[in-house]
């Protein structure tokens, strides 16, 4: 919505048509949204920020040498997480991070995404929440699906859970334990 506001002379001496301006001026943004079908997070959890955004990545190296020697990113060494099928390489940003995602092992859910997207991709969010558990149960409830039936050990060493993407907009979203 925008608001009317007098505008003052801009220079002490003008005078004249252009002494006394009415300006439109934007004073902030409201966005207005069709009321969800979901209610927000219950008070018992919190969604809190973004931890990661993970790209599948077809060669490993090559591109952790972009994000490193292109960009200049801080980039871990390659971690293998063969309990999730996936090699992972972290890239500092500051405020979050990318995981850099490979398959590992034949029975890798990467491998199916880069069968689809040859280039690779970004494959999932992670979001942090203050208590995992409860955050399961209360999305239960709503009927937003996960595709395990319990929260597991993820690359930071903290529970975390896949949503599924039909349920959350198309977008895969892993929930992590603040």
């Amino acid at each position: 919505m925008r608001r009317v506001v007098k505008a003052a002379a801009l220079a002490a001496g003008a005078t004249g048509l252009f002494s006394r301006v009415e300006t439109p001026v934007a004073i902030g943004r409201s966005f207005s949204t069709p009321q969800s079908q979901y209610q927000a997070s219950s008070p018992v959890w919190k969604l809190g920020r973004l931890n990661h955004v993970a790209v599948a990545v077809p060669d490993l190296e090559k591109a952790s040498s972009f994000y490193r020697d292109v960009l200049g990113a801080q980039v871990s060494e390659v971690v293998p997480l063969p309990e999730h099928g996936v090699s992972v390489v972290f890239v500092n940003l500051g405020n979050t991070k990318m995981e850099l995602l490979h398959p590992l092992g034949s029975d890798s859910p990467i491998t199916g995404f880069l069968q689809k997207n040859k280039a690779g991709g970004m494959h999932h969010v992670c979001i942090e929440v203050d208590n995992i558990s409860a955050a399961v149960m209360d999305l239960k409830k709503k009927k937003i699906r996960s595709l395990s039936d319990e929260a597991k050990i993820g690359a930071h060493g903290k529970p975390v859970i896949f949503l599924h993407p039909k349920d959350c907009g198309g977008v895969l979203v892993e929930l992590e334990q603040a």
